[in-house]
């Protein structure tokens, strides 16, 4: 189902504008019509009362938990089933946020990634990523939304674009709390900026030599690494968000000297955040994450030549939950 779709039947159900509203900020808050002192389904036209069952419990057919896996660190990994028995995985984040799934697989096939190993099976509706939000709503408060879980949402642009614009509106999140993560592609940066809602940005560098970058990512997108900073630079300094480069830390693929002057090189005066991550273990991918001392090296290296750098601890590591280790699971 998608977004755009839903709001058709609502009007064509005799649905004013506001009451369209009305029904959508009760559905990705995650709470029922009929609370308060003035029930909001006491105000609808007969027909879409009439309806409001039906409609109801289509959407939340749209996506079921059916598995929960709790982490140390206060994250939870969910299987969430969706109505055609394909799975996804979304991540109850620590400090209220949750990280959502825009794909069934993923065609990039970053070779360190569990994700991508199977290929891309089918995008994901814009209702069905919207109703992760939803679900995770369910369980605890829910101020953030991440689009860095299965999937490359600039491979499903017109549903993730539509599924943020909701959330950023009837949803209730702020906009720079809503993070598009992706490796790069050149429609991102021609699309977003004429959203209303304008997500923070989070762009897959890991590395900074074009040919090495093609190996990790064989099917992103060609974009020569200084070309990917430029035109993350221009979409930071038109949102005022700092873009968001993600890093996963390779031992002895992109953690090298040459890479940390090829950063500095790229990032001075950027407006910008480096995230370091050290890599997630993914049985059979064959990498490994440097050690403490070298990842902390790195990122003192960073923050002496001016640059923001976070070194960070994916959250559901011990879930399998963490960067690059969610898939379509089996639902037991």
């Amino acid at each position: 189902m998608h977004i755009e779709h839903l709001r058709q039947r609502l009007r064509s159900l005799g649905a004013k504008p506001c009451h369209e509203q009305r029904i959508l900020r009760a559905w990705v808050q995650a709470r029922p019509l009929d609370s308060g002192a003035a029930p909001a389904v006491d105000y609808l036209p007969a027909p879409l009362r009439a309806e409001l069952p039906v409609l109801t419990d289509e959407l939340a057919h749209l996506a079921r938990v059916t598995s929960s896996h709790p982490g140390a660190d206060g994250s939870v990994r969910l299987l969430v089933a969706l109505a055609d028995g394909q799975t996804v995985e979304s991540v109850l984040l620590p400090r209220d946020g949750v990280c959502v799934s825009t794909q069934v697989g993923c065609a990039v096939g970053c070779t360190f990634c569990m994700t991508g190993r199977d290929g891309l099976l089918r995008q994901l509706g814009s209702a069905e990523i919207v109703a992760q939000v939803m679900l995770a709503r369910q369980l605890r408060p829910v101020k953030k939304v991440v689009f860095m879980g299965m999937g490359e949402p600039a491979h499903n642009l017109d549903n993730v674009l539509e599924a943020i614009e909701l959330l950023g509106t009837a949803g209730g999140i702020g906009h720079k709390n809503l993070v598009f993560s992706t490796v790069g592609d050149r429609r991102v940066f021609e699309r977003l900026p004429r959203g209303s809602v304008k997500p923070a940005l989070a762009l897959s560098l890991h590395s900074t030599d074009a040919a090495l970058r093609a190996q990790l990512l064989p099917k992103a997108q060609r974009i020569d690494p200084a070309e990917l900073v430029e035109l993350g630079e221009h979409y930071a300094r038109a949102t005022g968000y700092p873009i968001q480069y993600q890093w996963t830390l390779l031992a002895g693929v992109n953690d090298s000297d040459a890479e940390l002057d090829g950063i500095v090189r790229l990032l001075a005066g950027k407006y910008a955040v480096m995230n370091f991550i050290p890599y997630n273990t993914v049985n059979g991918l064959g990498y490994h994450r440097p050690t403490d001392a070298r990842a902390a090296a790195m990122s003192l290296h960073l923050y002496r030549h001016g640059i923001l750098t976070k070194l960070r601890q994916s959250a559901g590591q011990d879930i399998d939950g963490g960067c690059g280790q969610l898939r379509a699971r089996v639902i037991a």
